[in-house]
């Protein structure tokens, strides 16, 4: 997977803190509109309470070690980076912009859209929160209403709907501090369940109207599409460490037993466990090992899945977008490789659901860790990076990389620049050959 040649200026490097893992990965948009993956870096995360840092100084050793992974595989050093911002202080809002402009006749120009998005981040908040996203939903151009694009129309009084994302300034400005520690620059913050979205939803199930659950280790991201827009976005204070946490004293058993229990046996629905075998788990220092049916273990798990889709349909009811979802859920992170959890959410919800995994926007070629709804939000960052990135290089090439870079322009010092950029190419050549041909050599040369 190492490249030996790439343009440092078309590297994009995204960071995922989440709650059980940091994973960071590096790439760029080939010919095509697809992303190669140029290096990628996991590591467990220790300072991460529900999607909000929690410990800087575990969470900057993650990020340094796993940036360091990447650094390796480029053999280049990372400079700047786009990270997401989850946890369950993010929260949402609707708000109505009006702006009044000086002649009916000139055409709305993007400009005039950017005006009213600016306003948007005047908004007073409550204290300690700070506007992340500004999400414009259907415009009105002097009372025609329901416009998704009104550019090139005419009119003097624009309005438009706005769905508003906020989050506490103190999470955003930890993850801001634990970069800066690392030595890296921030190239721009974003929600993560709308990086999610962007490598796991396409265009037409956003359009058709649906609904992304990303289920992540601390916390469940809800985000619903519709008309091809973000209508709501809505976190859930679960996730799959609360799992973990019942099977722990369900079956009074380790932690980390309890995590390799779900991971390895368990189940979503315990309809669908025919075997019902025994599982037998070692005790501690010479007591007696502990024996679970692999039906109870799934009823465990049941119980506090269901818990969570309960939260997802109030939320979804509370949108008011219940009867709209055409596309139906599709679940992805970490929680959705628990086996027959989509089963368990159409039973529960009724409402049509798949598992989305985050390959559509890869090129061939890419390492099969990565096809896995755990990197979906990683691979959602680096995809969003590649759309609104500014052309400052992301990494900085090393020595073994730029070596050939002085043999390069010795060859070019050779030539005559003054030939080459007066007659061009072609007619430096004819001169070079012309005069090879004649008798007398130039004295300048020998």
């Amino acid at each position: 997977m190492k490249p030996y040649h790439f343009d440092p200026k078309e590297v994009v490097v995204a960071i995922d803190i989440g709650t059980t893992k940091v994973c960071a990965i590096a790439g760029r948009m080939n010919e095509y509109g697809k992303i190669e993956v140029l290096g990628l870096g996991k590591v467990s995360s220790e300072g991460v309470l529900r999607g909000v840092i929690s410990n800087i100084e575990k969470t900057v050793r993650a990020i340094r070690d796993t940036v360091s992974s990447v650094e390796k595989q480029l053999d280049a050093k990372v400079s700047m980076v786009h990270v997401g911002i989850a946890g369950q202080h993010i929260k949402s809002l609707k708000h109505r912009g009006i702006l009044t402009r000086d002649n009916a006749h000139d055409e709305i120009v993007q400009e005039d859209i950017e005006k009213l998005i600016r306003d948007m981040y005047r908004l007073v908040l409550p204290p300690g929160d700070k506007i992340l996203h500004v999400i414009p939903q259907e415009f009105t151009v002097d009372n025609e209403q329901g416009i998704l694009d009104p550019i090139g129309m005419s009119g003097i009084r624009l309005e438009a709907n706005f769905h508003i994302i906020t989050g506490q300034i103190t999470a955003s400005n930890n993850i801001l501090r634990c970069i800066e520690k690392v030595g890296l620059q921030v190239a721009d913050l974003t929600l993560e369940p709308i990086a999610s979205s962007s490598s796991i939803l396409s265009d037409e199930e956003k359009q058709a109207g649906i609904a992304l659950v990303d289920i992540g280790g601390g916390t469940t991201d809800l985000t619903i599409f519709h008309d091809g827009i973000i209508r709501h976005t809505a976190v859930i204070p679960f996730g799959g460490n609360v799992v973990t946490r019942d099977i722990k004293e369900g079956c009074t058993i380790m932690p980390e037993q309890a995590e390799k229990l779900k991971i390895k046996f368990g189940s979503a629905l315990a309809d669908e466990v025919y075997d019902n075998r025994i599982i037998t788990i070692p005790g501690l220092k010479g007591r007696e090992p502990k024996e679970i049916s692999e039906k109870n273990l799934a009823l465990i798990i049941q119980a506090r899945v269901e818990e969570i889709f309960d939260y997802v349909i109030w939320e979804i009811k509370r949108s008011g977008y219940e009867k709209k979802l055409i596309g139906g859920l599709v679940l992805t992170g970490g929680g959705s490789l628990l086996k027959h959890i989509s089963l368990l959410a159409e039973y529960h919800t009724g409402i049509p659901t798949r598992v989305g995994y985050p390959v559509d926007l890869l090129a061939h070629g890419y390492p099969e860790e990565i096809a896995t709804p755990i990197w979906a939000t990683a691979i959602g960052l680096l995809h969003h990076g590649m759309g609104t990135r500014n052309y400052d290089s992301a990494v900085a090439l090393n020595e073994s990389i730029e070596e050939k870079a002085p043999a390069e322009v010795e060859m070019a010092s050779d030539a005559d620049e003054s030939d080459i950029s007066k007659k061009g190419w072609w007619e430096t050549a004819f001169q070079k050959t012309k005069e090879w041909f004649e008798a007398e050599p130039d004295p300048d040369i020998l």
